[in-house]
């Protein structure tokens, strides 16, 4: 080798201009380990993670960085070496993301999983649905998905708000929840799984949303408690689209496939013709700074 050993999950051509003086192994998958796992120093894991992943971190003796393809890294921080820089997906998947945020909601409050029903039925139903303008959509974890999400409201004429972690100019805590609930008529989850955030959605919380307000989560399955939201759907008390579950993929026996008020897209928010040409440029921009010395971007420090 005559630099430090990299694993892609791709061909490195993919980004266009790769950085001299490391050298590059393409591992799309990791069913058979290769010899040179004690040698790996930056790892770009496939964008599916699954166990396997977290298998074969402990063997990488010689590593130094974690480069995901995805946003959220909880599946991974816990069995990331210590003295291991993780490194998130930040900007990958804003533009996918934040399409499917709108799309869900608009499908969910013009009715459009309906008509796709009475097509099938091959029947006629007009009707009166409820338009987003005018509307109040409370964002949930303010970080660059988010951005990417409010930019996308804005011409649709409603107000949005912003919740993170701590407030900032424009942007409430956390902990405002509680008073900013019952004013919002769709609330969009985008913040990471964490201690803090898992079950952040709780019977509490369901009850403080106004009534017929809409929950969309594409943040993570566990940040909503099941059973809640189950009864919360079943009540009539409110309406949810969900592109995250708990677990995943939902079982064919959930309770939640038979709610009322309730869309399910796949965990598919990321996964669109958009994310690629953006993973190769992150990765690519992120090679270069390590091949020169410099400090990497999108270190992971809790902050949604």
């Amino acid at each position: 080798m005559t630099g430090p050993l990299v694993w892609l999950p791709f061909d490195p051509a993919e980004l266009g201009d790769p950085p001299d003086g490391l050298d590059y192994e393409v591992v799309a998958s990791l069913e058979e380990v290769p010899a040179s796992v004690e040698d790996v120093e930056i790892f770009v894991p496939p964008y599916s993670v699954g166990p396997e992943v977290r298998d074969v971190l402990p063997r990488m003796t010689s590593l130094k960085v974690v480069q995901t393809l995805t946003a959220g890294v909880d599946n991974l921080r816990d069995v990331v070496p210590d003295g291991v820089t993780l490194c998130n997906g930040r900007g990958i998947h804003d533009t996918s993301t934040a399409e499917l945020v709108l799309t869900l909601t608009l499908a969910s409050l013009r009715g459009v999983p309906g008509f796709v029903r009475a097509q099938d039925r091959h029947e006629w139903t007009p009707g009166w649905h409820e338009s987003l303008a005018d509307k109040q959509v409370l964002l949930v974890g303010y970080g660059a998905i988010g951005a990417a999400i409010e930019a996308r409201l804005t011409p649709f004429e409603c107000q949005v708000v912003k919740v993170a972690r701590t407030a900032r100019d424009g942007v409430h805590a956390i902990d405002a929840l509680p008073e900013l609930l019952p004013h919002a008529h769709v609330v969009v989850l985008v913040l990471p799984l964490t201690d803090e955030t898992r079950g952040l959605v709780d019977a509490t919380f369901l009850a403080r949303m106004r009534d017929g307000a809409l929950l969309v989560n594409v943040a993570r399955g566990a940040v909503v408690g099941t059973d809640a939201l189950v009864e919360a759907l079943h009540a009539g008390r409110v309406r949810a689209a969900l592109d995250v579950v708990d677990p995943e993929p939902l079982p064919a026996d959930s309770p939640l496939w038979d709610c009322p008020g309730l869309l399910v897209s796949p965990h598919v928010g990321g996964s669109s013709s958009a994310m690629w040409p953006r993973a190769y440029r992150l990765v690519r921009d992120q090679l270069h700074r390590l091949a020169a010395g410099e400090q990497p971007v999108n270190v992971m420090t809790g902050e949604y």
